[in-house]
């Protein structure tokens, strides 16, 4: 589904959620968020990548870019299904607040190799038959994963480039008997990502049920120690030891001042251009089967990417290239149809980036917060955007609504106060009201902003590697004034059922 030509929706990770197995998951929690969601009147529910997290918890540096993250398989239906044991989930013991992933992850991957143990010795021939067919249709890339994570287990964690040659250069023989001897490990990851499947098409159609579409997030990059960059090094710019020469990142700015080294490989467009940009397509058709639109990160890196030498410690030293442009998402469409794409097109924007955003027809970004530091003219100021724009009070890289106040100057806060007629006290419920009002075709607000949280919540610093991704909420923090302020500002500005305002007749 897509949503309305005018909507709204919360952005919160699946990891954010409630529940009592130490971080948000696919389970009960899920299906109520979306129950709530559309209590509020909201239309989209998006998310943060779904893909394995990877150093410093992070869903934008994944093993891959096409698997789904263990640590949102919900425990629950294995309980059901018999292959996990009821006495293995413990009653509380996480922490509510944020997630310990030191911890849980370890306890969650236990609890998913004794239901992939007990569904191997006890599953229906109905239950084998649908794993046994998912497996064959997802082959492609879940063969290359599966292998990935077993060397990976069987290595020490050691990064595949130092794995021993044969496993490193990917000679057949030497990969036919790592399949052999791992062959019980590699069911494992297998069961692990077909429950994913399964469980997250079970809670999209769910949301899509109640009128609510689901909002992805696609990396532009994929990290170098990955099951993507192992099986194609050919495609990314390596030299003879699989060592990247040039690394992904941005300049320096106002936010950040030694710009940001993300480390990530680059493409070889040139290679990826000569087979049609396949591997992309297998990756952006993988998106859109588990969501209904999604935002495609660092847009500008498609015009024009910062190019950072593998020997800089910072991204100060660095140039633009120029990335695959209008062609790319040409071809991406000639093979998949219609793209519903978001292009986060926030930082430095050029004129090339702004023409191939408008050449595709993808909506843009705005940022509320970014809109006070400048004047009455500033792009970012609810009475500037243009209807084809996705309006964000914050992203999950930006601090609350509320932290933005407290931390913004005194000028920034009399601008807003003055355009928003706000004060501290409501200044999120005037962020998300302007959003709304404007003519933009989406309004976002982070489900922080609308509980009117202060920054001791904020999910993501960018530029920075420990403290992030663990913020959670629980139900108890929501109460029943969320969901009726939020229904009644979306529906008042046409973004949600007009009987939320539960208007008197006459």
């Amino acid at each position: 589904m897509t949503p309305t030509p005018r909507s709204a929706g919360v952005l919160l990770h699946i990891t954010s959620l409630p529940g009592p197995h130490g971080v948000g998951d696919l389970g009960p929690a899920a299906y109520h968020f979306i129950d709530w969601l559309a209590s509020a009147g909201q239309r989209v529910w998006q998310v943060l990548p779904t893909t394995p997290i990877g150093p410093g918890n992070s869903p934008y540096q994944s093993v891959s870019a096409f698997a789904g993250s263990p640590l949102m398989v919900a425990l629950e239906p294995l309980v059901e299904h018999g292959w996990l044991e009821p006495k293995a989930l413990p009653d509380g013991g996480f922490d509510n607040a944020r997630v310990d992933f030191e911890r849980v992850a370890p306890w969650r991957l236990a609890q998913l190799h004794a239901a992939a143990l007990g569904f191997f010795e006890r599953a229906t021939p109905d239950e084998r038959a649908a794993y046994t067919a998912w497996c064959a249709a997802q082959a492609e890339w879940l063969d290359d994963y599966t292998l990935f994570m077993a060397l990976e287990a069987a290595h020490g964690g050691a990064s595949w480039w130092d794995w021993p040659a044969p496993l490193c250069t990917r000679e057949p023989q030497a990969l036919s008997a790592a399949r052999a001897e791992h062959a019980a490990e590699i069911s494992l990851w297998q069961f692990v990502q077909w429950c994913f499947d399964t469980q997250w098409a079970a809670l999209k159609a769910h949301a899509n049920a109640q009128g609510v579409a689901l909002m992805g997030d696609l990396p532009i990059f994929i990290a170098q120690h990955s099951a993507d960059c192992w099986a194609r090094p050919d495609l990314y710019e390596l030299d003879a030891a699989f060592q990247p020469t040039a690394v992904a990142g941005v300049p320096p700015d106002a936010f950040t001042a030694e710009g940001q080294r993300w480390g990530n490989p680059l493409y070889r467009w040139d290679r990826m251009a000569a087979e049609h940009y396949a591997w992309w397509a297998k990756r952006v058709q993988r998106a859109l089967v588990q969501a209904d639109l999604f935002r495609i990160d660092h847009f500008r890196g498609f015009a024009a990417y910062w190019e950072v030498p593998a020997s800089s410690p910072t991204a100060m030293v660095g140039r633009w290239v120029p990335g695959p442009g209008q062609a790319f998402f040409d071809a991406l469409a000639a093979t998949l149809g219609p793209l519903p794409i978001v292009a986060e097109d926030l930082g430095i924007i050029t004129p090339d980036v702004t023409a191939l955003r408008d050449g595709c027809g993808f909506p843009g970004m705005r940022v509320l917060q970014f809109a006070f530091g400048g004047d009455a003219a500033h792009g970012y100021l609810p009475h500037s955007y243009a209807a084809n724009t996705v309006a964000y009070t914050g992203t999950h890289d930006n601090d609350t609504t509320l932290g933005w106040w407290h931390a913004a100057t005194p000028r920034e806060r009399e601008f807003a106060a003055a355009y928003l007629d706000a004060t501290e006290q409501d200044i999120h419920w005037a962020f998300i009201r302007a959003a709304c009002n404007s003519v933009a075709q989406m309004a976002i607000f982070p489900m922080q902003d609308v509980l009117g949280l202060n920054g001791a919540h904020r999910m993501n610093l960018p530029g920075t590697g420990i403290g992030n991704w663990g913020w959670r909420f629980d139900w108890p923090m929501v109460g029943a004034e969320p969901a009726r302020v939020l229904g009644l500002i979306t529906a008042a500005s046409g973004r949600g059922p007009f009987e939320l305002l539960r208007l008197p007749n006459g």
